[in-house]
């Protein structure tokens, strides 16, 4: 037989088997017992999380005539057949490449099909959140009251992308990362049942770089395994996983803390040399500096999750860092990872981050530093306030020196006119020339349309803070060509402006709602009156009452006139209204030579 990659060899077979999930498999084992199952459940969490595997250990478990306690017996013939994946009752689909609405009415027509061999009939629907709308449609009556033999089990990663008519019809088990510590606690139990040498440390280093995702890790153990000849060193993991020794990183953040540039530079050419990738060394940076700040304020945890990799170098960088200084490295290391994933020259970059975490300079190291202090910028501020609550003092002794029943004279604060801040809105650039094309083509239908999808389109988002923009966004005017969204506020759109992958993400659902991509433009809602009253009078009226291009009729009017300003007997307005809504922004009089 041709070799099986570990995750695959070792794949859990039992409840008990299943890494980081006691919770749940312990809920499924007593609705097994009990014979209290439920018709439809959703497992959601990261990837490697063991969620398609508990799937088909449940498969097994209601089905396995010789079950126990909730388990399986993995000896019976439906069991072995769910385990080979040849029992034809347990149908397992990936509806990432089975997303239509016809493989979803194939489910609902043969669902009602009693099950040939096992007790339930078990529907694994794998990746469910990239269903479209219309396959979710299709599946919502079958999925809310299937046969009485027919289980579906939901597996996504993504669960927010799920609607929730779906989740409210299932059972939800969110599946948690895993602990590094338990990773390396599987580890360790199948490289002594392959009876494999191995590094402990570098057990830790692969736990560590899973990010808490079991299959990862056996996959990169098991690459681990092949570069060293069924040998893992510590050597290895690090090749193999990109990572750069825990000392190394040590020294080098040390060698910042001292403002020793030159020698840091030198690290980091070293660090390169041996190949190692530079995201994953920012990355790497980036954790050494949380464990830092963390071990000041709770060094039992960094002990645990650092798996006991807690030395004296570490302990005395920690004593020698302030709170804030790792603060500004760790915004420096961010930034960093940002400008680098759009360039080929990461050495470069991570020689000026060098640099300028060098130049950092924060309070007083956390061994050393007073109970107050104040930078030369606070004691600006202080001065200042004292300043502003002098002039105030002042005010009120005059006040009350003025006699009862007069008026009092008006006292000028003594506060200085740099000191009133700027206010924002109005800084935004208005860009014209992307607005006024998609007015020329705007339709009211188009308009209506996107208002209509807009709450739909939120559940594309998968950042918490886009969703709260989208929710204050505004469409104000569409086309074909584009589209026109107001914010209230001038600082968030120009946020919105300037945030590239935000404007993607409404594009890309536009595109899976509606089919098409068009192009976005931001404005603020205060301005957005003043742009349309422009464009309508840009916009030329014939005589004969009708505009050159009716379809700025699309452009929506906030203003209008009463109704003892507008002419009653005027045709052209009427004709005018007729294209361009009820609403009237302002009317132009056309003098006729």
């Amino acid at each position: 037989m041709s070799y099986q990659a570990l995750y695959r060899v070792w794949r859990p077979q039992r409840f008990d088997e299943v890494i980081g999930q006691s919770l749940i498999t312990q809920t499924l084992k007593n609705a097994i017992k009990t014979h209290q199952t439920s018709h439809a459940y959703l497992f959601a969490g990261p990837r490697g999380t063991g969620k398609t595997s508990m799937a088909k250990i449940f498969a097994k478990a209601v089905n396995c005539p010789n079950q126990k306690d909730g388990e399986p017996c993995n000896d019976c013939e439906i069991c072995k057949a769910i385990t080979q994946g040849t029992l034809n009752d347990v149908i397992e689909i990936d509806a990432a490449s089975n997303n239509g609405v016809e493989e979803i009415r194939d489910i609902r027509d043969k669902v009602k099909y009693a099950p040939t061999e096992a007790e339930f009939k078990i529907y694994i629907i794998d990746e469910v959140h990239m269903l479209s709308t219309g396959a979710f449609n299709a599946l919502l009556k079958t999925l809310e009251e299937p046969p009485a033999n027919v289980i579906f089990v939901l597996a996504t990663t993504e669960p927010h992308k799920i609607p929730a008519t779906i989740i409210s019809r299932t059972q939800r088990f969110d599946f948690k990362q895993i602990q590094a510590k338990d990773s390396l606690d599987r580890m360790t139990y199948i490289l002594n049942e392959k009876h494999v040498t191995y590094d402990e440390e570098a057990l830790k280093v692969i736990a560590k770089a899973s990010e808490g995702g079991m299959r990862d890790a056996l996959s990169i153990l098991d690459q681990a395994i092949s570069f060293g000849d069924d040998t893992v060193t510590l050597d290895n993991a690090l090749l193999v996983t990109g990572s750069v020794r825990k000392k190394l990183l040590v020294q080098y953040l040390d060698q910042v803390a001292d403002n020793d540039t030159q020698q840091a530079l030198v690290t980091i050419q070293d660090v390169l040399a041996d190949g190692k990738d530079p995201e994953r060394f920012t990355e790497d940076l980036v954790n050494l500096t949380r464990d830092l700040l963390l071990y000041q304020q709770s060094p039992e945890l960094v002990a645990e999750i650092e798996l006991d990799q807690v030395d004296d170098q570490f302990k005395t960088l920690a004593t020698k860092l302030s709170p804030q200084r790792l603060y500004d490295m760790i915004d420096a290391l961010n930034d960093i990872q940002q400008q680098m994933r759009f360039t080929t020259h990461e050495d470069v970059y991570l020689e000026v981050l060098t640099v300028k975490l060098a130049g950092i300079r924060g309070q007083q190291p956390v061994a050393s530093q007073p109970a107050v202090s104040a930078t030369p910028t606070d004691q600006d501020v202080i001065t200042q306030l004292q300043r502003e609550v002098q002039s105030l003092q002042q005010t009120v002794s005059a006040l009350q020196q003025q006699p009862a029943g007069t008026a009092p004279a008006a006292v000028q604060p003594q506060a200085p006119a740099q000191s009133k801040p700027a206010h924002r809105a109005g800084t935004f650039h208005i860009n014209l020339e992307k607005i006024y094309p998609i007015l020329g083509s705007a339709t009211r239908t188009a308009l209506s349309d996107l208002q209509s999808n807009w709450p739909e389109l939120i559940q594309y988002f998968d950042s918490p803070r886009k969703r709260a923009m989208m929710k204050i966004a505004k469409p104000v005017a569409a086309s074909d060509r584009g589209a026109v969204i107001a914010f209230d506020d001038s600082f968030i759109v120009e946020r919105a402006d300037d945030d590239n992958s935000f404007k993607d993400d409404i594009e890309n659902a536009l595109d899976r709602e509606t089919g098409h991509v068009p192009d976005i433009v931001f404005v603020p809602t205060g301005e957005w009156p003043t742009i349309r009253k422009n464009y309508l009078k840009q916009h030329k009226v014939h005589p004969e009452g009708e505009p050159e291009d009716d379809s700025s009729a699309a452009v929506e009017t906030q203003e209008t006139q009463s109704e003892d300003q507008q002419p009653e007997n005027d045709q052209m307005v009427s004709e005018a209204q007729q294209v361009f809504g009820e609403d009237i922004s302002d009317i132009i009089e056309v003098k006729q030579d």
